[in-house]
């Protein structure tokens, strides 16, 4: 073995072509009823919505959630069957999208992204949140999003979850014309994490300590969230140019956003430029479409477990110690040396930390769009892409603090390029055949896609000159995929549809060295179509729209989420450093066996899907309704496995899993006159997603752990089992007292055996909420406008980490005091009781995320120039019982969650 090793996979690729989504209904041209029709991207293609099979759902940037600074907040709340939660608050962070729940364990629970023809993977780079992040959502056109397999299965490997087609802005023909963008925002924390104050502090303790640890409490009052807080300003501002130049439609942007974070330290600025260019050649045969994105970012990160240590940190305690010790800055002390245990003072953490990282990303693309001379019916689409990323960054930790005291300090650097290539081309064929009333559309394929990931090896430095580790491998990784694929649409009288497509997708990852049969997977998917309103029965009825929507479809999946690159290949790794051995007079590092399965293969999802798209009076009443069935087979599972093995884990494809749920929309504008508009959507999902099979077993007998927590070493909260909910709550059953309040290490015998045991835990709630909800409305009178967005999650449950760490163990320590959450005071806990379900709390939630109001000065510089004034408030208000700071924490497990601000904006945007 090498110090790096190779592998090339074979896998597929994808195409979107990109369109404008234009909507009659909502044009800001009221004056005449003009009728276009809107169109949407499918994937290879473009189809009327009216037209749609599948379960498909459109986002134009009129309809943008606005001063965003990731592209997944623009849509967030907007469409049913799609949850976004922020992965934090800091600037940058990125966000996590899901598309109708949980369909899988182990593997990616992540939609495909392709932006602009381009398939994104599915991991971030170093230094940054995810693909997606980095892209400027100034630039973003549309959102279309295939939710069915029916709709998916074209997308065929990777598509299980759902598919997000992102279309940027394009330029047009005819006159130069510039947009200019500026917002100013300040950010502000929601509230602090409700621990006890100074003199609250100073009564519990005198009221269950001991008068040793009496005797450690100080005089200050020291409020160390709010010192770890700030109000942080942030900038937008983009410019943009479109025109034509001797038939060149361009498109040219440029954008800088920073943004500080609302804790101490943390910053993101982001410079991106994009270039669009859309010519013709060969009397408009040819049309040719070349997109360039580039994006630079810097982040500063807040020094790790800072919350926490702010959260837990001694009220009672000052700022400083009054001597020059350990930065000046006061901190627990055992025997006159530092106390190892005890937590940091938060403050002391953000001066020790300087942790930044830097990331280039290019991304680029040129699609030929042939229709030939001969057989105009008939194109030729050619995509070839580039995505180019970079990311590094180094953290360094000073000496002169606890942080890093014992090591004299501590310097770490890293580095990540990853490099992926595309090229696919299709045939597509058009034809309306007038003898049988028949339209037909028909696409066939040719994808390639190669993913290189490179990442040497970088140590940790420290002051004692220690290196550790001192030997490692550079990661040269190449995966690649390869796809055939093909799709017909048959309209029949402008009434009946029937799609059906096809893609045989194979995947090196699958590679075991021996034979081929596991690399590759077949995606079939159909849907039928019905458009009711055009049958002559219903004709002049006032129905605008009425579809019955029917689709069957297999999708694949093979990212795997916190595993190898090669888990179906035998291979071995270096040992880590404390596994040398001893020969001679010198330390050997050794090769290991790493654990692999042979006979690994692709995780399916087959989902069915039943949809009515309606509309009436004039389609200012129109919505849609979906029933959804998914079951996945042959789960990707991070299992544990017998021992005697190599290892105590494996990746297998061992498990099912089963989801149905409902989801629907509806808009209605009930106000639409010359000077005056109202338009209000509201969407709601359901869910329910259980685990029917899991390694052979059909019996919660077996589980796997998940959802790690604070406190203890290698304690988790989850875990997936037979016949309950993904990442369900694994916990006790609390006992009450006749007060009401819970009884300290009491919990119900559940087995009744007389004694409590890991036998008497239960499953108990789990990640996934009951209902989502979305609401949203807009209102425009004359030259001004009005708009809000709001969201609501309910039967949402999360682990209060804080809440369960606090116990009158608190006070008595380690020879050091911590703070407690406010509830350990009547808990009364003498040690935590980490898995007592009365942590697990109910975090429902109605969260108001954007208000805005606006006011248009039209033709203020000269005709057709126009100038929009408008303030903004995002994340208004949150009502819940939660008893943390916010109920809404990615993974639902709230263990020092960076909360997400409060942000206040103005903003001007120039057109001329």
């Amino acid at each position: 073995m090498g110090n790096y090793t190779t592998v090339l996979k074979i896998a597929p690729a994808f195409l979107l072509a990109g369109t404008m989504m234009l909507n009659a209904q909502q044009t800001d041209s009221i004056r005449k009823e003009t009728k276009i029709e809107e169109v949407v991207l499918i994937g290879y293609g473009k189809q009327k919505k009216t037209d749609l099979t599948g379960s498909i759902s459109s986002i134009s940037a009129k309809d943008f959630n606005g001063g965003a600074t990731s592209p997944a907040q623009l849509i967030q709340g907007k469409t049913p069957g799609v949850s976004i939660t922020g992965n934090s608050g800091a600037p940058g962070a990125g966000s996590s999208i899901r598309i109708r729940g949980i369909g899988t364990l182990s593997a990616s629970q992540s939609p495909l992204i392709v932006i602009d023809g381009v398939p994104q993977d599915f991991n971030g780079i170093s230094g940054a949140a995810d693909p997606l992040s980095l892209i400027n959502p100034n630039d973003i056109e549309t959102f279309d999003i295939l939710k069915d397999a029916s709709a998916t299965a074209i997308y065929g490997n990777r598509a299980s979850n759902g598919v997000i087609l992102v279309t940027t802005k394009r330029g047009s023909a005819g006159k130069f014309k510039v947009n200019f963008s500026t917002l100013a925002s300040v950010s502000t924390k929601m509230k602090n994490t409700p621990v006890l104050s100074a003199d609250e502090f100073r009564t519990f303790i005198n009221k269950n300590a001991s008068d040793a640890y009496k005797a450690k409490l100080g005089t200050a009052d020291t409020n160390w969230q709010d010192l770890i807080y700030q109000a942080a300003w942030g900038t937008d501002n983009n410019i943009a140019f479109t025109g034509g130049i001797k038939g060149l439609p361009y498109r040219l942007s440029l954008g800088y956003n920073e943004q500080n974070g609302i804790v101490k330290t943390n910053s993101f600025r982001r410079t991106s430029a994009g270039l669009n260019l859309t010519p013709k050649f060969f009397d408009n045969h040819l049309s040719v479409t070349v997109n360039a994105k580039g994006t630079f970012t810097d982040n500063q990160f807040a020094a790790g477990g800072v919350i926490g240590s702010a959260t837990y940190f001694d009220p009672t305690q000052p700022v400083y110690s009054g001597n020059s010790n350990y930065g000046g800055y006061y901190e627990w002390l055992l025997n006159g040396n530092l106390n190892v245990n005890a937590n940091a003072n938060p403050l002391a953490q953000l001066a020790a930390t300087r942790d930044v990282s830097s990331v280039l990303r290019g991304l680029g693309n040129i699609q030929l769009d042939y229709k030939f001379h001969f057989l105009p019916d008939m194109h030729l689409n050619v995509n070839a892409g580039y995505d180019y990323a970079k990311g590094y960054g180094a953290k360094t930790e000073s000496g002169l603090y606890k942080t890093a005291f014992a090591d004299k300090g501590r310097y770490r650097s890293y580095e990540q390029e990853k490099k992926n290539k595309l090229l696919e081309t299709y045939l597509s064929y058009t034809k309306t055949i007038e003898a049988i009333n028949t339209n037909v559309d028909l696409v066939g394929g040719y994808a390639y896609q190669n993913f290189h990931r490179f990442e040497p090896f970088e140590p940790t430095y420290k002051g004692t000159g220690k290196i550790d580790p001192e030997t490692g491998n550079n990661t040269d990784v190449r995966n690649v995929l390869i796809s055939f694929y093909g799709r017909g649409i048959f309209t029949i009288a402008n009434r009946y549809i029937i799609s059906a497509s096809v893609r045989r997708d194979g995947s090196s990852r699958f590679w075991n060295g021996v034979d081929t049969s596991h690399l590759w997977g077949t995606f079939p998917g159909v849907s039928v179509a019905w458009k009711i309103n055009e049958e002559s029965f219903l004709k002049g009825k006032g129905i605008n729209t009425l579809k019955l929507r029917a689709g069957w479809g297999k999708t694949g999946n093979q990212e795997l989420t916190n595993v190898g690159d090669y888990p179906a290949f035998s291979s071995y790794s270096l040992s880590n450093g404390g596994a040398q051995y001893y020969l001679g007079d010198q330390f050997y590092q050794m090769y290991r066996p790493d654990i692999f399965n042979p006979n690994l293969t692709w995780e399916t999802t087959t989902t069915e899907n039943v949809g009515l798209d309606f509309g009436f009076a004039k389609n200012r009443i129109f919505g849609s309704i979906d029933l959804f069935q998914k079951k996945a087979e042959k789960l990707l599972v991070d299992s544990p496995i017998f021992a005697g093995d190599v290892s105590n884990h494996n990746v297998l494809n061992a498990g099912t899993m089963e989801s149905k749920g409902i989801e629907g929309s509806i808009t209605v504008v009930p106000i639409k006159t010359e000077n005056t508009s109202w338009e209000l959507s509201f969407n709601a999902t359901h869910y329910n997603s259980k685990v029917t099979n899991l390694v052979d077993r059909a019996d919660s007998s077996f589980f796997i752990p998940q959802g790690g927590i604070s406190g203890g070493v290698g304690n988790t909260i989850q875990a997936h089992v037979v016949g309950n909910q993904p990442y369900s709550f694994y916990v006790y059953q609390q006992v009450y007292g006749p007060d009401g309040k819970p009884l300290d290490g009491v919990f119900v015998d559940r087995n009744g055996d007389g004694k409590i045991t890991e036998a008497d835990k239960y499953f108990y709630k789990s990640t996934q909420p009951d209902v989502i909800l979305g609401f949203n409305t807009k209102f425009t009178y004359r030259n001004w406008d009005a708009g809000l967005s709001a969201r609501a999650v309910i039967g949402n449950y999360v682990y209060n980490n804080a809440a369960s760490n606090s116990s009158l163990q608190s006070g008595s320590t380690n020879e050091y005091l911590q703070n407690v959450y406010n509830t350990a005071v009547n808990n009364n806990f003498s040690i935590p009781r980490y898995f007592s379900d009365l942590f697990v709390e109910n975090a429902s939630f109605l969260r108001l995320d954007n208000v805005n109001l606006g006011y248009n000065f039209r033709d203020i510089f000269a005709p057709g120039s126009s100038l929009r004034v408008y303030g903004m408030a995002q994340n208004v208000f949150v009502i819940t019982k939660y008893t943390g700071v916010d109920p809404e924490v990615f993974g639902n497990i709230d263990n020092g969650y960076y909360q997400m601000p409060r942000v206040y904006s103005l903003g001007l945007n120039f057109n001329f």
